[in-house]
């Protein structure tokens, strides 16, 4: 093979490396300049295939007891909420994209605590992304508790204690007192690296809602939020409604009832602990159970729902 047919080989070979380097530069030029997909194509019919303009109105015209269940509260509660919280949740829409319906975030989030679907379930009922979901999720749960916290409150004056303990009187027959207050272990899944924290007698994780609740099964206090490790005498003593016991907070001589878990107080009074009691310690055990029954009652009304 002579020398010219050498160069002319390598000339070519060359050339070619040259000109696939050349179009791998392009394709890559080519793939920066076109447009970023924001999001996935079935998303973004949701205006027209989610639930909230599908099954949801449906049930609202058609069947609110069927919307109740599914929602947890009426159309007309629904409305009401959305009209409280729209200004905290709702996002300007952009140049890039149309930001999600407050409507649409307070249907997921209710949905969510209702059924407790996954965040991936939720996406597909809704057309909502899961990553949008998680963000969502908790800023709608703050703005509904900003709204409605009021709506669980102990009493400011005198006269509304007073209603609640003619309450107690009439229905219960227990003069003097002004509520009954507990503790309800509510499972969870332990978070990871938590240990024993969430760990409780029963065997399982949980977290701790203390309450008082009223003659009507109306709740006055909450505090929830405790390790299921802890007693309900121990969530009591870290309370904030025990500063406001100590300073007086009821009507002279009133109390509320306890079980054996919480301290004697003169404002919250326990059952007689030992055996054999005297007849008069067994009514007022028995008075005492008859109140503090009314709590029980409201936390299985609590789960029911």
């Amino acid at each position: 093979m002579d020398r010219r047919h050498i160069v002319k080989q390598s000339v070519k070979y060359y050339s070619n490396i040259i000109i696939l380097s050349i179009i791998d530069e392009l394709e890559v030029e080519i793939r920066k300049r076109q447009k970023r997909i924001w999001t996935k194509k079935w998303l973004l019919r949701r205006d027209t295939h989610g639930n909230s303009v599908g099954l949801l109105r449906e049930l609202a015209v058609e069947d609110q007891m069927e919307y109740k269940r599914f929602m947890r509260i009426t159309p007309v509660q629904f409305d009401f909420l959305l009209k409280n919280i729209r200004y905290r949740i709702q996002r300007e829409d952009t140049v890039m994209r149309l930001a999600i319906p407050a409507k649409i975030k307070l249907e997921v989030t209710l949905s969510f605590l209702a059924t407790e679907n996954s965040y991936r379930s939720l996406s597909h009922f809704f057309r909502v992304s899961k990553p949008a979901i998680s963000v969502f999720v908790p800023e709608v749960l703050d703005a509904i508790y900003d709204i409605l916290k009021d709506y669980i409150k102990v009493p400011a004056t005198h006269d509304e204690w007073n209603i609640i303990e003619r309450g107690f009187n009439s229905r219960w027959n227990c003069p003097g007192a002004y509520g009954a207050i507990d503790g309800k272990h509510v499972m969870i899944r332990a978070p990871p690296d938590c240990g024993s924290d969430f760990y409780n007698y029963k065997g399982s994780s949980s977290i701790i809602l203390l309450a008082v609740v009223d003659d009507d099964y109306c709740f006055s206090y909450i505090n929830v939020g405790a390790n299921g490790r802890c007693s309900d005498g121990g969530v009591f003593q870290n309370s904030s409604i025990l500063k406001d016991l100590e300073n007086g907070m009821l009507p002279t001589g009133g109390f509320f009832v306890g079980d054996a878990a919480f301290p004697l107080k003169t404002y919250l009074l326990k059952p007689y602990p030992h055996s054999p009691l005297t007849y008069e310690q067994k009514i007022f055990n028995y008075r005492l159970s008859r109140t503090r029954r009314i709590l029980e009652n409201a936390f299985g009304i609590l789960v029911s729902r």
